[in-house]
């Protein structure tokens, strides 16, 4: 717009010189208002390109300052990256970790239990090594005791004589007949010695007998008076066992029903019931 005016002054200028001063004039100034034209736009030209110059100058500027910007983001990604592939990694490393501890603690409680378990066993057999250690010890006195009981009698028995004929053995005195007779008979003989059919207490008397038997012996268990209620001829009833295999059976004998009791010599000296009329030997038992 200034220089649209400008020109219009130096077009009114010129036309004034060319009507005033003639042709030559005219020229001149025609020349001048050409050279100042084009220094002015030379000048604007000029401040144009400046202007555009320091422009792309800092437009340079915003760019290389961009461009660094952008490379130092992108440095900052790529560490970024790594940094997240680092940490993942760790990550990852850190969950197999928590795995392998889950793992071992597992073990470790299976272990702790087993070892819970194993003390409590301990505990258990070590309160059952103690009662079995304070009932041998019960034991061993009350067999100390019994043996002194057992001297002590030894040493009473060994003051006692029997009769001749007749054998000692746990204070009482035993006398094995030589012939034969009933169970009735038996009995009445070994009355009239003032003593009576054989009573045995215990398996040590029972062990006793076996060793002086050589034949069939009665002895004085019987269960004359009711059927299958066994009686010592003391009136003790039968507590103190030694039957051979399936007896007393009150039956098989060509004497008829079976209510007295004999030793059997076979047979690991075992009783057997058979009829009271059968003949045998007998053993007669006293207390001196």
């Amino acid at each position: 717009m200034m220089e649209e005016i400008y020109m219009n002054a130096e077009y009114d200028k010129f036309d004034n010189a060319k009507n005033c001063m003639g042709p030559r004039k005219y020229k001149r100034s025609f020349h001048s208002g050409v050279i100042l034209c084009l220094g002015l736009l030379s000048f604007f030209l000029l401040i144009g390109l400046i202007t555009l110059g320091v422009y792309f100058r800092d437009s340079a500027g915003d760019v290389s300052a961009k461009s660094s910007k952008l490379s130092s983001m992108t440095e900052e990604r790529d560490l970024l990256k790594a940094n997240l592939s680092t940490t993942r990694n760790k990550l990852s490393s850190m969950t197999e970790e928590r795995d392998l501890l889950k793992a071992n603690l597992s073990t470790t409680g299976n272990k702790l239990s087993s070892m819970t378990e194993e003390r409590d066993l301990l505990k258990a057999n070590l309160s059952t090594t103690g009662n079995k250690l304070s009932s041998m010890t019960e034991e061993r006195d009350l067999l100390q005791a019994n043996l002194t009981e057992k001297t002590n009698e030894l040493e009473r028995l060994q003051k006692k004589t029997c009769l001749t004929g007749w054998t000692i053995f746990s204070g009482s005195c035993y006398f094995l007949s030589v012939r034969s007779g009933i169970w009735g008979e038996a009995r009445q003989d070994c009355r009239g010695k003032g003593a009576d059919l054989v009573v045995i207490k215990n398996s040590e008397e029972q062990n006793f007998l076996a060793t002086i038997i050589n034949d069939n012996t009665w002895i004085g268990l019987t269960d004359h008076g009711t059927e299958g209620l066994w009686k010592w001829v003391d009136g003790t009833p039968l507590t103190l066992a030694n039957w051979a295999k399936n007896e007393p059976n009150n039956g098989g004998s060509r004497h008829g029903e079976e209510d007295c009791v004999h030793i059997r010599a076979a047979d690991q000296r075992t009783w057997n019931d058979i009829s009271c009329t059968a003949s045998m030997k007998w053993i007669c038992k006293k207390i001196p």
